[in-house]
């Protein structure tokens, strides 16, 4: 049986208080990733992949050592990819497929490589009809560095949503009207006065970007300043096409918690608000970019 996530409306909608903003307004589709069983021919986190059996396993090429407890020797080689999200573009409207194709596939190595201490990624896009005789179990990753990396096998709950660009990627006219106080009062009793000394938290936290797992959207900012990323081929400006979360809310984010997940919440315990308890470098997030001239070129990825 599916189930369902809804988003709470917003506080109040920021675009009557800075009309500004409207132009800037961007679909997400949030994925709500709760543990389940779910089938190769699902939208899953960490779940059963629709593979061709004649189609060869994605490996890490990067160095990866191992102990051979058979042979109770020291290898090394390319490590198996793992399965991380398979989405069909029923589920997420957002995507922009090749031609032919209606089904994303993520996988990673569940390993932090040089430089930027992050797991390499693969997507792969495949036409979901022309997967048929399917591979049963595919090969198991030799080295794994932490289980953070290890998603609990979750179905999804689509939701599509509308998010604000974070308060750093602003311009600097607009932070300086977001964080004049005078101009939130104007929206009465629906912003929370205890933000008045820093109202741009109350813009990052409550009204721009959703938490959790989403397609589109805009990216989370703050380990960082924002990062232009250009696309190697073309050189066009990149867009989000996936953040892979470490929570889906936190004490700072509970405006953003499903109504269905309410009770859940309100217990304050961090494993509740992960559900496939993937940790990306230690509490992070991997943002993935897509180049929107054409899903063919290369994708490119990004620790926040």
């Amino acid at each position: 049986m599916k189930h369902s996530r809804t988003t709470p409306p917003r506080p109040l909608d920021v675009t009557t208080v800075f009309p500004e903003l409207a132009p800037l307004a961007r679909e997400a589709v949030r994925l709500h990733p709760r543990p389940g069983a779910p089938s190769p021919y699902d939208s899953s986190v960490g779940g059963p992949f629709l593979w061709p059996a004649d189609e060869p396993w994605p490996h890490c090429g990067e160095p990866h050592g191992w102990w051979d407890e058979a042979t109770d020797e020291e290898r090394e080689g390319p490590n198996p990819m793992l399965p991380v999200l398979q989405l069909h573009t029923r589920d997420a409207p957002l995507l922009r497929p090749p031609a032919g194709a209606d089904l994303l596939q993520v996988l990673w190595c569940p390993v932090e490589h040089e430089p930027d201490l992050k797991p390499p990624t693969v997507l792969v896009w495949r036409s979901a009809a022309g997967a048929t005789d399917l591979l049963g179990t595919p090969p198991a990753p030799v080295v794994v560095e932490y289980d953070g990396y290890l998603p609990v096998p979750c179905v999804l709950a689509p939701e599509r949503i509308t998010e604000y660009p974070n308060f750093l990627e602003l311009s600097r006219e607009l932070r300086q009207r977001l964080s004049d106080w005078s101009r939130w009062r104007a929206a009465g009793a629906a912003v929370d006065g205890a933000y008045e000394p820093y109202p741009q938290a109350f813009y990052d936290s409550a009204l721009a970007e959703a938490p959790g797992w989403k397609v589109g959207g805009w990216a989370p900012w703050g380990l960082t300043d924002p990062v232009a990323r250009r696309c190697e081929v073309c050189g066009a400006g990149m867009t989000p096409l996936l953040t892979v979360a470490s929570g889906e809310w936190d004490s700072g984010t509970h405006g953003w918690v499903p109504y269905e997940d309410r009770e859940l919440a309100a217990a304050r315990i961090a494993e509740l608000a992960n559900p496939p308890g993937v940790q990306v470098s230690k509490g992070n997030h991997l943002q993935l970019y897509v180049c929107p001239e054409s899903p063919e070129h290369p994708h490119t990825d990004l620790i926040q």
